[in-house]
């Protein structure tokens, strides 16, 4: 959604959830956010990182290719046709028999999310545990149609997560007859999307799966479970926790942009004042890119230096604050915003302009548009007491726009048809067990997520200065004491049920 263009842009979305937006001022939208045969056996060579400043180091996984059918769910010919997964390994504090952990990939490139899922890593010696990390569909290099594969709800049609959930477990199945270890337990873990991902398919496929840590998992952003206006309100409480004036600031910024943006002169104004690399088109760019780095910085509010979507300092929602708060009351208010939203972009210090309107996506995202059209429908609002222009939300405008994208409208009510979400409290004790929903309350998902214990298997571990699957990522020697905690009874809990399935092989 560990998101859900980038995750937190596309929150109608994504991670988050990882766009469209409107140049009214008065009631804008929000942001909408091939390998060939020869290969399709496997690679040995360890994965090297893009040299984009998130990745620095090689990887220690082994990429292989899965031969995967197109669809799973028809017995047309073509539901036949095989496209090859990317799925990456590692073997090294393995034992025939013991665990396997899978990771159960999200909206990009499966390298992005090993990465960022040290945790895995870090507590597989403890239980001689095979890692795994799975490519979505239509990600990465994950590509039924090669360069063809967006090219139309013809081919689209094809991306959904039941598909995704299907291909994970035929790898398993297979990978596990592969290395002659079918007794071998599997835990699946996945961060926002992927978090939820994990989620449903040990609901789906407990046969395969026996339990499943969801971190940041927004499984009830659906429907009307949550307010529509819960993402935002938490991404405002963030920054006015920090600082009333921050808060004020930004909250004036979107005014101050539009006013700039109508008068004579306003557009070179605004590529002087944002030290654009090229000519500004729309004023809507610089506000995509203001809104897409409060917004994230509000989802990684780590407490510790990180590199996960972009390299940022510890606690960064704190550190832009100090930045707006501590110029002169003289400044102006987008230069102020400016400087915050540098801190997003630049903090290394290596850019000396932004190619503000002309971003690339890095990590493979822009499958979820159509995901975000089709089935993974987010509403949202922004009320007027969030730092966000006030913002309505319209299922049938929403519908008209991805009816004019991809030829389709979306099916606002099947992800809860599908999966459930409505009195998860009654429901989903009565048949699910063995999963961990992890939630920090610093992260804007987490208020479409499970916060409270719905069994005493299905529990909720929440922490009050958490954000966006931090407890995925690797330990440091600069984690608090809450992060370590939350992660040792993780590893209690996982612990538990494996305990539990060896004694019941017995």
């Amino acid at each position: 959604m560990e998101i859900m263009k980038k995750k937190s842009m596309m929150i109608i979305l994504l991670f988050t959830f990882l766009s469209l937006i409107s140049t009214s001022a008065q009631s804008p939208e929000l942001p909408w956010a091939l390998i060939p045969p020869s290969l399709a056996r496997s690679s040995t060579l360890r994965i090297k990182k893009e040299d984009d400043g998130v990745y620095d180091k090689l990887l220690p996984y082994t990429a292989h290719y899965f031969p995967q059918q197109l669809d799973h769910f028809s017995y047309q010919p073509k539901s036949y046709t095989i496209f090859y997964q990317k799925y990456l390994t590692n073997l090294t504090f393995w034992a025939r028999g013991r665990p396997i952990f899978v990771y159960t990939g999200n909206e990009g490139d499966i390298e992005w999310f090993a990465a960022n899922t040290e945790f895995m890593m870090d507590i597989a010696p403890k239980f001689q545990a095979l890692l795994v990390f799975i490519e979505h569909r239509f990600y990465g290099k994950s590509m039924p149609f090669g360069k063809k594969s967006y090219k139309s709800a013809e081919t689209l049609g094809y991306l959904n997560s039941a598909q995704a959930m299907a291909d994970y477990a035929i790898l398993i199945r297979s990978l596990k007859k592969n290395l002659s270890s079918e007794s071998s337990p599997v835990v699946v873990f996945g961060g926002s999307y992927g978090g939820m991902l994990a989620a449903w398919f040990r609901l789906k496929y407990p046969h395969i799966a026996i339990g499943a840590l969801a971190s940041s998992a927004p499984i009830l952003q659906f429907d009307d479970i949550v307010p529509w206006s819960s993402f935002y309100d938490g991404v405002s409480q963030d920054f006015k926790d920090e600082s009333l004036n921050c808060f004020d600031v930004i909250k004036r910024s979107w005014d101050e942009l539009n006013m700039v943006s109508t008068k004579k002169g306003g557009i070179s104004e605004l590529n002087k004042t944002f030290r654009t690399c090229r000519g500004l088109k729309s004023v809507n760019s610089v506000r995509d890119w203001l809104w897409e780095a409060f917004v994230y910085t509000a989802m990684v509010d780590y407490p510790t230096n990180a590199k996960f979507i972009k390299p940022l300092p510890a606690n960064p929602v704190k550190q832009m604050c100090r930045i707006i708060d501590g110029l002169p009351p003289a400044v102006g208010v987008l230069t102020k915003v400016f400087s915050a939203a540098s801190l997003f972009y630049n903090y290394t210090g290596s850019q000396s302009c932004f190619d503000i309107g002309h971003e690339t996506d890095t990590h493979g995202l822009n499958g979820w548009d159509w995901q975000a059209c089709t089935e993974m429908v987010m509403p949202m609002t922004i009320t007027n007491q969030s730092m966000f222009p006030p913002a309505t939300y319209d299922y049938e405008q929403f519908g008209d726009r991805c009816m004019e994208k991809y030829g389709v409208r979306p099916r606002p009510h099947w992800i809860t048809t599908e999966y459930g979400g409505y009195n998860i409290k009654q429901v989903l004790p009565r048949f699910g067990s063995n999963i961990i929903f992890s939630n920090g309350l610093r992260d804007p998902w987490s208020r479409g997520g499970v916060l409270h214990n719905l069994s005493p298997t299905i529990v909720a571990l929440v922490t009050q200065k958490g954000a966006h699957h931090l407890d995925l990522r690797s330990a440091t020697k600069q984690d608090p004491s809450w992060l370590k905690e939350q992660r040792k009874l993780e590893v209690k809990i996982i612990k538990s049920w494996i305990d539990k399935y060896y004694s019941d092989l017995i």
